[in-house]
């Protein structure tokens, strides 16, 4: 358990960052989200043709989205470990099965973003999907985003165990316990979504679309609840 407490990590503002220099894990994890954003490449090779280059164009809004989504993911993956530190082989053992769902995501969604701003460009991209298809690629969509978040919900969840040995404060484990919390909804909400993707591709979007007020009101009270704790910790 990396936990050497230095003074002055403070890039968060009411959070001390336990973790001290970049550790092999932290250095593997990094090599792995690399290796997916290259598998994310428009094309392997440069165009030799405007038609080819227009074609390769196509392919920009896909890689952008997809390009977030991971980006989204390595930063949630780097504050936690900045934030804890913690090596221990139950939190090594889940930062291996997040890096696996992160690569065996990786082409089921630069295919279903590819197709989707296909279809809404009005391109031939994924003209031979099939119903059952569409389904199969909704439902590996929503069960890896849903299974990235039970992850996360997981490893804040060991870190609100292990809070005594972190040497967290109030406002320190009130944050911790809020993750949780965000990251179970965000996990539920994917299940959720996955159950209704065997019966419609399309229920899933609709759906999703209550995670943005859910998570803004979960934020909204979180940072209520911390202002309280830091009043009366001055």
């Amino acid at each position: 358990m990396a936990s050497e407490h230095r003074p002055g990590l403070f890039p968060e503002e009411n959070f001390r960052w336990r973790a001290g220099e970049i550790t092999r894990l932290e250095a593997f994890s990094d090599v792995v989200f690399g290796f997916a954003l290259t598998l994310l490449v428009i094309s392997l090779e440069v165009p030799r043709s405007y038609t080819a280059l227009m074609a390769d164009l196509q392919g920009l809004l896909p890689f952008a989205v997809c390009f977030m989504l991971l980006v989204a993911v390595w930063r949630m993956h780097y504050i936690y470990s900045r934030r804890y530190g913690l090596e221990d082989p139950y939190s090594f053992f889940l930062n291996m099965v997040l890096l696996f769902l992160v690569l065996f995501c990786v082409y089921p969604l630069k295919f279903v973003f590819t197709l989707f701003f296909s279809r809404l460009m009005g391109g031939e991209a994924g003209d031979d999907v099939s119903w059952h298809g569409a389904l199969v690629l909704v439902q590996l969509f929503f069960l890896g985003y849903a299974s990235l978040l039970l992850l996360f919900t997981l490893m804040y969840a060991h870190a609100y165990k292990v809070r005594a040995k972190l040497g967290l404060n109030a406002v320190e484990v009130r944050i911790t316990w809020d993750a949780v919390q965000m990251n179970a909804i965000g996990s539920a909400i994917g299940f959720l979504s996955l159950a209704l993707a065997f019966k419609n591709p399309f229920w899933p979007a609709i759906l999703c679309c209550l995670f943005g007020p859910v998570s803004f009101i979960h934020g909204f009270v979180a940072k209520k609840r911390i202002q309280r704790l830091l009043a009366e910790k001055a």
